[in-house]
């Protein structure tokens, strides 16, 4: 055998024993060394998505907030016509993007991200960045990191219960590429995409976040996005303010998400150009009166976090980005709503901070309030507070944020669920689209265990039609079942042991039709090796059968079987 070939054959062996265990959990090096992999392709997309962003037409043209007057119109409903035009272009399926979509796909796809939906979500919220619509890149940076670790998987042929693993990989290292914030990614990926803390995810997502936010500073330099003073509070007096204004911003949140789900609601089944006009036209007009609700809004939080917006135009930003972007991504944009809660809350906590000095002299300056509204907005509306809290933390590079945000996001969290009843907002827009996304104990421990662990080796296969020579040679090897078939390819199980009772039963028989046998049989459907054991429970239930016999993503051969009360009796012996 030549050399390469014998290489080639044991790169296939080595990979399939490692499946195998990966499908168990049991290797923690090679998923390490995939999230690293993970994070350097997501920090290489968040840099050209930034690249591109940083090329945009309202850049070129001054900046957002200095464009003249009639470009402030013109470059949203340009945006808009060109946005619209793409999209129409697509089947309904390559439309969706964001962090709603990778949870979707996690929720009902194993985590298998199409690279083809990435690809529109790179170059649709480029488009509305580039021509000034109020949205973020957050959730694009999400997507589109979210797509590099499920292809890697994909591509690999891993068990989907890894390929988790890698979107949280990608999702991890996009955020913390996107905002330079390493441990705020890893806590969003685990909080807001994944919905679960697992021991086995940490160690390559921590890695995804870090090499990502390696590959970023090394492109642009450790700057961080946000520059603010260094403040605390002047008294602890001041905690009953920032419970207020927690309160006041969970009401906003709560707003927020109602009326983002209104339009998407109301609009989701109109045409497209329409919309994506209409989109551009509104904010358009908003963004006459207030420019600084452009973009991204990253130069209107730094200008309230430095104390230089008035109450009034800090109002304004309030009241005309909230409109701004729950109109445009409720009408259809492809981009993300985590950079405008950071504006909206920034605004409307130094809108808070300037009347509490008037009222209280000598108080904390309204930045602090600022920075307190930041987070407890994204908090309150992702509802994911250990992730406000660390993104605050990183972002402003102030330890004295600690006690005042725990407060602020908390009181704004409770306020947003419990007095309004909202949910995280793209739970909400799941809702919107008819789905749901299981986060229970027994769904997480499913989704964390491949078919391949838990599936019976031991497994004879033979035709329907079968001579007793053949089945008394077959059957004197040991094994648990036997998996027959037709030309149809119907199939069945049954067990070698009632069979072997049934031949010593019918000595003169010598020819069986092994689907009409009077001895148990169970109909089986086949699933992919890649499989979840939730994966494996909802194959059964759509095929309306209680056994599945597993076969190779490569080349379809045929792995074991795999029985309900198998993925039963591994739960209840994992959990004991």
């Amino acid at each position: 055998m030549r050399p390469l070939d014998w290489t080639k054959q044991a790169s296939v062996r080595y990979l399939e024993r490692l499946r195998l265990r990966l499908a168990r959990q049991q290797v923690l090096l090679p998923l390490a060394l995939l999230g690293i992999i993970s994070g350097i392709i997501a920090g290489l997309s968040m840099v050209v998505f930034r690249l591109v962003i940083e090329a945009s037409p309202a850049l070129l043209l001054g900046t957002d907030q200095y464009l003249a007057p009639l470009w402030r119109l013109l470059l949203p409903i340009i945006g808009g016509i060109i946005v619209g035009y793409l999209l129409e272009r697509l089947a309904s399926t390559d439309r969706q993007v964001g962090v709603v979509h990778v949870m979707e796909r996690l929720a009902y796809h194993e985590g298998h991200l199409p690279i083809k939906n990435a690809g529109v979500q790179f170059l649709g919220a480029a488009v509305c960045i580039g021509a000034g619509h109020s949205v973020g890149h957050e959730g694009p940076a999400v997507h589109i990191g979210a797509a590099s670790g499920s292809w890697i998987g994909q591509h690999l042929r891993l068990p989907n219960n890894c390929i988790r693993i890698l979107v949280g990989c990608g999702s991890a290292g996009a955020i913390a590429a996107a905002f330079d914030t390493p441990l705020a990614g890893v806590i969003f990926a685990m909080e807001v995409v994944m919905v679960e803390y697992t021991l086995a995810s940490f160690t390559p997502i921590i890695l995804a976040a870090v090499s990502a936010t390696t590959v970023s500073q090394w492109v642009f330099g450790p700057t961080p996005r946000f520059v603010a003073p260094e403040f605390g509070l002047s008294s602890l007096g001041e905690l009953a303010y920032i419970v207020l204004m927690g309160i006041l911003i969970g009401v906003l949140a709560s707003l927020f998400v109602h009326l983002l789900v209104f339009f998407s609601t109301r609009f989701k089944d109109y045409a497209i150009r329409p919309r994506m006009f209409a989109a551009g036209v509104i904010i358009g007009l908003l963004a006459l009166a207030v420019p600084e609700i452009m973009g991204t809004g990253y130069a209107t939080v730094n200008a309230a976090l430095m104390g230089i917006l008035s109450l009034e135009l800090m109002l304004a930003i309030v009241v005309c980005k909230l409109l701004a972007t729950t109109i445009g991504l409720g009408l259809g944009l492809p981009a993300g709503l985590i950079g405008p809660t950071l504006v909206i809350g920034s605004a409307a906590g130094g809108a808070l901070g300037i009347i509490v000095n008037l009222y209280t002299p000598g108080s904390t300056s309204p930045t602090f309030y600022a920075m307190l509204g930041m987070g407890a907005m994204m908090g309150a509306t992702l509802n994911a507070p250990l992730a406000a809290l660390t993104a605050l933390l990183e972002l402003t590079a102030n330890p004295h944020i600690i006690l005042p945000g725990m407060l602020a996001i908390v009181a704004a969290g409770l306020t947003s669920q419990q007095g309004f009843g909202t949910s995280s907002v793209f739970l909400k827009l799941l809702e919107v689209q008819g789905l749901s996304y299981r986060s229970d104990p027994i769904s997480q421990f499913l989704r964390r265990l491949g078919v391949t662990g838990s599936m019976e080796h031991k497994l004879l296969q033979l035709p329907r039609q079968v001579e007793r020579s053949r089945l008394e040679s077959l059957l004197s090897a040991p094994s648990t079942w036997l998996l027959t078939r037709d030309a149809e390819s119907h199939a069945k199980i049954l067990f070698t042991a009632d069979l072997i009772r049934y031949l010593e039963q019918t000595a003169e028989q010598e020819h069986f039709d092994l689907f009409e046998l009077p001895i148990h049989t169970l109909d089986v459907a086949p699933v992919s090796a890649q499989a979840t054991l939730l994966g494996a429970l909802r194959r059964m239930d759509a095929a309306g059968v209680d056994a599945l016999y597993v076969t190779s993503p490569r080349d379809q051969r045929i792995l074991g079987v795999i029985t309900r009360k198998d993925i039963e009796r591994s739960y209840r012996y994992q959990s004991s």
